[in-house]
């Protein structure tokens, strides 16, 4: 796998809105937090237009991340929000620069088809982390900025939490790969699906019913996504709905029923997705995923 250089103080970022809108306020309060560590920052042309549910058509998202993709002083792209939009725009982009001149493609949610894509495509290390939308009204960092700033700097990210009592226990080591679970599924088949042989598995989605859950796990499990993992991170299944009739599981539940015939670690409850505490994940990276009965680490 390719890294993408590290950021310096004076480096440009750029922040580009490739799916949904977002407001002044959301990118001036991240733009402050951005120059507060010495970083540049430029913004996509296009980024407060606004079409509809998107930020801009797809024509005019396609061009604000192409000019960032093929500007070399620009060293990480920051994706200003999620929501829907990316597939719409995906294959009109020319990486030949890119995979030239790496640099950070920063984001999570919608995002995940960035992540997916350049990971199959180009083998380069991608950064699931917390986007402008999600920044503090405060002005005060919180544990995810922290987490994005070390990613971005290239300091170690090592993290410890306590396992569920629905944790698998084991080691496993491996690329990791993933996302957003419904991106996830949507992409099986296309040219920017992922090969989760031998990789270890991030997942986190929210606002689905249980029984589309138990279905997308389903899929992949059918699709042959599961079946040789190296091991398998569950972050955050946020604010899951159920019907009038009990699906009968949670988030949790559902997925340990998918994979509990295979022998690999299997965490639960990581701090990452449409959390509060978003901690940033470095995809394409070779990590290592412990799974205690009372504690997991990844590092």
């Amino acid at each position: 796998m390719t890294t993408p250089g590290y950021l310096k103080k004076g480096n440009s970022i750029a922040i580009v809105a490739p799916a949904g809108k977002i407001s002044k306020e959301k990118i001036n309060a991240a733009v402050k937090t951005f120059e507060s560590w010495g970083l540049k920052v430029v913004l996509g042309k296009h980024l407060f237009r606004a079409y509809h549910q998107f930020s801009a058509t797809d024509e005019e998202r396609t061009a604000d991340f192409q000019c960032m993709l093929d500007d070399e002083s620009v060293k990480a792209i920051i994706c200003a929000r999620g929501g829907y939009g990316v597939v719409r725009i995906i294959d009109r982009l020319d990486f030949s620069k890119f995979i030239k001149n790496p640099k950070w493609i920063v984001g999570f949610s919608d995002v995940t088809t960035f992540f997916s894509h350049i990971l199959t495509n180009f083998g380069i290390e991608t950064l699931h982390a917390i986007m402008p939308l999600n920044f503090p009204d405060n002005d005060k960092e919180n544990e995810s900025l922290l987490t994005l700033q070390k990613a971005l700097l290239g300091e170690p990210l090592n993290y410890t939490f306590n396992s569920f009592p629905l944790s698998k226990r084991g080691e496993g080591k491996g690329v990791l790969t993933g996302g957003n679970l419904s991106i996830l599924c949507s992409l099986i088949g296309t040219k920017s699906d992922i090969n989760t042989d031998s990789k270890i598995l991030f997942i986190e989605d929210v606002g689905e019913y249980l029984y589309r859950l138990d279905r997308m796990m389903w899929h992949m499990k059918r699709a042959r996504k599961l079946e040789k993992l190296a091991g398998l991170i569950a972050g955050g299944m946020t604010e899951m709905k159920d019907n009038e009739i009990p699906f009968g599981k949670n988030a949790y539940e559902i997925i340990a029923e998918a994979v509990k015939e295979y022998n690999y670690p299997v965490c639960y409850g990581f701090p990452a997705g449409h959390t509060d505490d978003n901690s940033a994940l470095i995809l394409g990276r070779k990590i290592k995923l412990t799974v205690n009965y009372d504690i997991t680490t990844i590092t």
